[in-house]
């Protein structure tokens, strides 16, 4: 073990049980889960009925509530990646899921490649989008510098080896593409509230845990610099009401929504919301 200072210790509260440490990187203002998972294992702590990115069920209220949230993200993520100049409108979305993203950025004429290691979730999105997604190791065989954007939403926090990754990512990006990483935030209002509780740590299967000093220091490493910061308003309540199950047992709906209120209110001032969306482009001398 490194001498990183022990922020906070979390339970996996969806899989294992297991108790992990988030150790705190002062360098880079960032959280980095201790132990992390050995690559052949990390799976297992995607193995459960309830990891919801996998499915599209809608079998209780935290799922009904997730694919509502979900549906309205949509159509500001297409508005969003329309917003930018993209000669070919090619998109590459990394950590797809069941591939919603790209079924309406398909049915808006963009040319879509998605990656996602779980088997169970590639099947539902390739039955989506014509056979357009493909497991990880196909980001090796893709193209050098053939994407106007580069989406991963709440991805980046998954993925061991992160350098290797944007060098990945800034390998493939046009000269003059976007890329678009949406991560939680551990300095919003509802992390520092639900604190051990707060459902977006979501430990092993986060293995970082990002603050907006963090993200910015480790693009410009690669020289990919950070151009937007956008709030994602309703994370916040999605996340307040799995918080609570944690906390107390039980999903309370109202308690959840006025926390995820007041933490929208309070980041009116700090700037601190539960998750960001960080616009990022190569640098250029």
């Amino acid at each position: 073990m490194n001498n990183k200072a022990t922020y906070l210790k979390v339970k996996d509260h969806s899989v294992s049980g297991e108790e992990f440490q988030l150790l705190y990187n002062e360098e880079l203002d960032m959280l980095e889960t201790f132990p992390q998972p050995k690559a052949e294992n990390l799976s297992e702590y995607y193995m459960s009925e309830n990891y919801i990115s996998h499915t599209d069920t809608k079998r209780n209220l935290l799922e009904r509530v997730y694919h509502v949230v979900r549906n309205i993200s949509l159509k500001r993520k297409l508005k969003l990646i329309n917003s930018f100049n993209s000669d070919d409108k090619t998109l590459l979305d990394i950590g797809c899921g069941t591939g919603d993203f790209l079924d309406v950025a398909q049915k808006d004429n963009w040319k879509i490649t998605g990656i996602e290691p779980n088997e169970n979730a590639r099947h539902i999105a390739n039955s989506k989008t014509k056979h357009s997604v493909f497991e990880i190791e196909h980001l090796e065989k893709l193209e050098a510098n053939s994407f106007d954007v580069i989406t991963l939403w709440h991805v980046l926090e998954h993925l061991p080896n992160i350098e290797t990754h944007i060098k990945r990512f800034k390998h493939l990006l046009k000269p003059k593409g976007t890329l678009v990483i949406a991560v939680p935030n551990y300095k919003s209002y509802d992390a520092l509230y639900y604190e051990n509780f707060w459902a977006a740590y979501d430990v092993p299967r986060h293995l970082w845990h990002f603050s907006k000093t963090s993200i910015e220091k480790i693009f410009k490493k690669e020289g990919i610099e950070l151009k937007k910061t956008i709030p994602m308003i309703f994370d916040s309540y999605y996340v307040s009401l799995l918080s609570e199950k944690y906390k107390s047992g039980f999903m309370n709906p109202f308690k959840a929504f006025w926390t995820g209120m007041l933490s929208n209110q309070k980041a009116k001032r700090s700037k601190e919301y539960s998750s960001h969306i960080y616009i990022l482009k190569q640098q250029y001398s």
